[in-house]
């Protein structure tokens, strides 16, 4: 999953469920340049079709994208979504690093949910750990390899050369913090079928989970409890939300029971850190994607956990002419993981 060397100009690929999104960089350090950036919306059944016809049919439309953006590389880094991607902290002996490594593969069939043969296995020593003197900390990813094979021959085949893969969950968590922060930080993403939880820490994640609960689920409640069409419940959810006072609190009322669903699993997060790193309290709560756009969201979640709430900025360590950027931070809970890919550091 790691970058190879010498490369230093790619672009970042991602494979969304409802648009493929891709931004070219150029420059190094903390504040690479905006060279070109865009999106193609596609249909969900075909983003999540494992039938060779419909992947076929992606990489036409990723096709349609680089022709779009004129991105003239075709070195490409390429984020895997949280619903393939394993991640856990588990504590180890410490070893040196090549002996820490043949103890990690030896072990990890009863760490992770697919046997490790079939298996790309990916970890990084955090350090110490916080429950067992002696011990050290690492964090473990896994991703099916008939995942990973399947998608690096489908964009092999439009001419693409996949220097990276990295799970979305930490691309994310590049873009929405800055490269300096070192006080525990949730990022909060809604997508339309998942939501992703990330719990950084010295820059590092030390909690990703991704929950099956996403706007798309939201907006099925108001179609449900108030009747109404799929088109007027996107409307009304997004426009209103979870405001008390708009239209008698009815859109409120309506979404409620799966917005908490989503408060439920936000608090298990933050009770699965604390515990782990009691002397630490989170700093703050990030959020992006549905959950920046969807009314009143970032406010309700404040006043739940007594908390700083912000709005992510996909752009905020990227450089850019300043007449870009109304244009860019409209888009900004779209590009995320895009972002955070292209700026990968060589």
């Amino acid at each position: 999953m790691s970058i190879l060397s010498g490369v230093s100009d790619f672009f970042g690929l991602d494979i969304g469920t409802t648009a493929v999104r891709a931004v070219q960089l150029r420059g190094s350090g903390p504040n690479k340049a905006l060279v070109k950036y865009g999106y193609v919306p596609i249909d969900v059944k075909l983003s999540m079709s494992e039938s060779k016809a419909d992947q076929q049919k992606l990489m036409q439309v990723i096709r349609e994208l680089l022709d779009q953006t004129k991105i003239d590389t075709k070195d490409v880094a390429v984020g895997l979504p949280s619903n393939r991607v394993f991640t856990t902290l588990v504590d180890m002996d410490r070893l040196a690093p090549a002996e820490l490594g043949k103890t990690i593969t030896y072990q990890a069939d009863s760490l992770i949910p697919t046997a490790v043969s079939e298996s790309k296995l990916d970890w990084a020593l955090l350090g110490d750990s916080p429950k067992e003197q002696g011990k050290v900390e690492v964090l473990l990813s896994s991703v099916p390899n008939e995942f990973i094979v399947g998608r690096l021959e489908a964009l092999e085949s439009i001419g693409l050369n996949v220097i990276a893969f990295e799970p979305d969950a930490i691309a994310l968590a590049r873009s929405m913090v800055a490269p300096e922060t070192v006080l525990p930080t949730m990022v909060l993403d809604i997508g339309s079928k998942t939501t992703d939880i990330i719990i950084l820490m010295n820059g590092t994640p030390r909690l990703t989970r991704a929950i099956p609960t996403g706007t798309d689920a939201i907006v099925r409640s108001a179609m449900q409890n108030l009747n109404i069409d799929e088109k007027q419940a996107q409307q009304f959810v997004f426009k209103f939300g979870l405001g008390k006072d708009k239209l008698e609190g009815q859109i409120y009322n309506a979404i409620l029971g799966t917005v908490e669903l989503l408060i439920s699993d936000i608090d298990k997060s933050i009770k699965f850190f604390t515990a782990r790193y009691p002397n630490t309290h989170l700093d703050r709560i990030i959020v992006t994607g549905g959950a920046s756009t969807l009314a009143e969201f970032p406010l309700y979640v404040a006043n739940k956990f007594s908390m700083n709430v912000e709005i992510g900025n996909a752009w905020r360590n990227i450089a850019f002419p300043p007449e870009r950027q109304n244009e860019l931070l409209s888009l900004s809970n779209h590009f995320g993981v895009a972002a955070g890919l292209a700026e990968r550091q060589e």
